[in-house]
């Protein structure tokens, strides 16, 4: 397992210099820092390198790494764990992301996927039929499904531990007289736990139009018991228009 192997005096090297797939059975990659090092200070390698190489957050800036420096450096970690984060949060991501990965073996799904972008948008949802890698301590329970050359495979996380989040994909379709300005929140419920409120879409509401958005929830809900709805039209409308939804329709990414 590679945590964020170097850039610096590594990136472009012959294979025999840095860590390729030809060093073992399986090697699974984590780029957390792969911005160019010139001038983003990037100390991570960028190109695929491993079987599976996983992009968290894109692989370059961590959610939670932008904290300002007097907030970073006086870490709940302690004074030594702050510094260091201040100076490389993003490249030691990696290995608390790994940590994580082994109190969550069902946690951090990576979606094979051409870029951050497409997956962003949503277009390498859900899993392909083979399924999803789980990125780190478990990512070998995926050795036998390799079909390509290079696998590169992205996903979220959270701003601090617990690290992991479970995507979910959310379309609702609206139902009403007439349209309104406003947003439109979901919570979903399920037997393993219960998500807070995502917004799923603000702006023009209107009836019988449908609306996805896709979800980085932090709690696995497991079988989706209940969802609930919520709109707001952001202000006092005098002639109290009614909005509900016809359907709600609920994906996982595993399935």
């Amino acid at each position: 397992s590679g945590l964020d192997p170097a850039q610096p005096y590594f990136q472009g090297t012959p294979t025999e210099v840095r860590l390729d797939k030809s060093d073992a059975e399986f090697v699974d990659i984590i780029h957390t820092d792969s911005a160019p090092t010139i001038p983003n200070l990037g100390f991570g390698i960028t190109p695929a390198i491993g079987h599976i190489d996983f992009y968290p957050n894109g692989g370059e800036q961590m959610p939670g790494c932008g904290k300002n420096p007097v907030s970073q450096i006086i870490d709940l970690d302690g004074i030594w764990e702050g510094t260091r984060d201040f100076v490389a949060c993003n490249h030691l991501r990696s290995y608390k992301y790994y940590s994580d990965s082994i109190i969550y073996p069902n946690g951090f799904l990576g979606y094979p996927c051409a870029s951050y972008d497409l997956f962003q948008s949503g277009k390498c949802f859900p899993c392909p039929q083979e399924g999803c890698p789980n990125m780190g301590h478990y990512a070998d329970k995926f050795k036998g499904k390799i079909t390509e050359d290079f696998l590169k495979l992205y996903l979220n996380t959270g701003e601090a531990r617990d690290f992991p989040l479970w995507r979910y994909k959310v379309t609702v379709t609206l139902s009403g007289k007439s349209k309104v300005k406003g947003y439109v929140n979901v919570a979903l419920y399920g037997s393993d736990g219960n998500t807070r409120q995502y917004q799923i879409t603000k702006g023009t509401l209107e009836p019988d139009s449908t609306y996805t958005a896709y979800i980085d929830a932090e709690v696995n809900v497991g079988k989706v018991t209940k969802v609930k709805f919520l709109w707001n039209n952001n202000w006092i409308n005098p002639t109290f228009p009614k909005l509900g939804a016809s359907t709600i329709t609920v994906e996982s990414g595993q399935n």
